[in-house]
């Protein structure tokens, strides 16, 4: 059923661009049969490595194939508002009107330069985006304290070694107190990611460097992948907290696993075990890669929730995303007296890698007092 619902697009660029373009028989079929091909890139990843969220293709192929697929899901939408435009002016004119080549090839060119504009985009290794966060009972000795958000960051044929290691050298180099990971740092088992994931070893912040699952890290082997991860430095805050302090001053850190992990009988996210024995009255800063568990984190008495998870939506598909997620895409939402931030991400999936109108980001975090 997903690679039907993906095929789609592709039919819709056949049957109102492609067919009634003047081309030979020929040539229209090879260039339909050449856009069902891309279509299935998802299937073509499945045969790389048995999964369609770890394509094991060269880096260029992967490149060109969201690039493709990227340009066929634009042109379908042109093509739509192209042939919407053209039905009104034929009511309001009241005769028939036929759309020329031109124009056809112009709105193919349209999409194939902004899905290489939006590949290139999600491929750049992130600016440092600076936000302030006030945070009610703020301990004094905590003013200006930074941490830096890194999450999503779909290590892959895609994202690889040398890009992680721009990632990791661009937050060594941030000056923030802590480093925290928000889930899905991979795609793909420890073996074939093994030496992509090597730079985030290599991850230094004064008060440490913490994560949590995403739902991409289920997709493969879990616990093999916590015990990776651990192993490199990073604490992994599974249902658990650790407490940040500056003299009798203190923060409570906590991290929740991630909710697709109750689908494969992992243990779900759990807030309460996540805050067992925390100090009293201390401030909480939750991670938690979905955004939706919002509202029940504010309940809670969290002051800060980090997420991911939506890569920030797309312009024009923003409710679409924001609807499986409790309404929340990117930003800074306030959710009853809580501050969600939910970031763009460092990267995205490698199955869809384009970024329109949603740019990536390392987010680094400076917490103010609150009165």
């Amino acid at each position: 059923m997903f690679n039907l619902i993906l095929a789609i697009p592709s039919l819709i660029v056949i049957v109102r661009w492609l067919w009634p373009l003047s081309l030979p028989f020929g040539s229209t079929g090879a260039i339909a049969l050449l856009l069902l091909l891309v279509s299935q890139y998802h299937f073509w990843s499945r045969l790389s490595s048995g999964s369609r969220f770890a394509p094991e293709f060269p880096r260029v192929i992967v490149i060109l194939f969201n690039w493709g697929f990227g340009t066929i899901a634009v042109l379908a939408a042109l093509q739509i508002l192209l042939d919407l435009g053209t039905l009104t002016v034929m009511l309001a004119r009241q005769h028939l009107i036929v759309v020329p080549d031109s124009v056809r090839y112009a709105i193919s060119g349209m999409a194939a330069l902004t899905a290489a504009f939006g590949v290139a985009s999600a491929l750049r290794v992130p600016p440092v985006k600076d936000i302030e966060v006030a945070i009610r009972n703020l301990p004094p000795a905590f003013e200006g304290y930074r941490l830096l958000q890194l999450t999503d960051l779909h290590i892959s044929r895609l994202f690889t070694e040398r890009w992680a290691r721009a990632v990791v050298d661009r937050a060594n180099a941030s000056g923030v107190d802590l480093i925290v990971v928000t889930g899905d740092f991979i795609d793909g088992s420890v073996a074939m990611r093994r030496d992509d994931v090597e730079p985030l070893r290599d991850l230094r912040a004064p008060d440490g460097v913490y994560g949590i699952p995403g739902n991409h890290e289920y997709f493969f082997d879990y616990a093999a992948w916590i015990s990776h991860l651990s192993g490199m430095g990073i604490r992994m805050l599974e249902n658990a907290h650790a407490v940040l302090t500056r003299g009798d001053a203190r923060i409570v850190l906590a991290g929740v696993t991630d909710r697709s992990a109750l689908r494969l009988g992992q243990q779900g996210p759990d807030l309460e075990q996540a805050l067992a024995g925390a100090p009293d009255g201390a401030p909480v800063i939750l991670l938690d890669h979905q955004p939706r568990g919002a509202r029940r984190a504010a309940a809670r008495g969290v002051t800060l929730q980090l997420s991911g998870h939506t890569h920030g939506g797309m312009k024009g598909l923003d409710r679409l995303v924001a609807n499986g997620n409790g309404g929340f895409v990117s930003g800074r939402y306030l959710v009853e007296g809580m501050t969600l931030y939910v970031s763009n991400g460092t990267a995205l999936w490698p199955g869809f890698a384009l970024r329109l109108g949603r740019p990536s980001e390392l987010t680094r975090i400076t917490l103010r007092g609150k009165s």
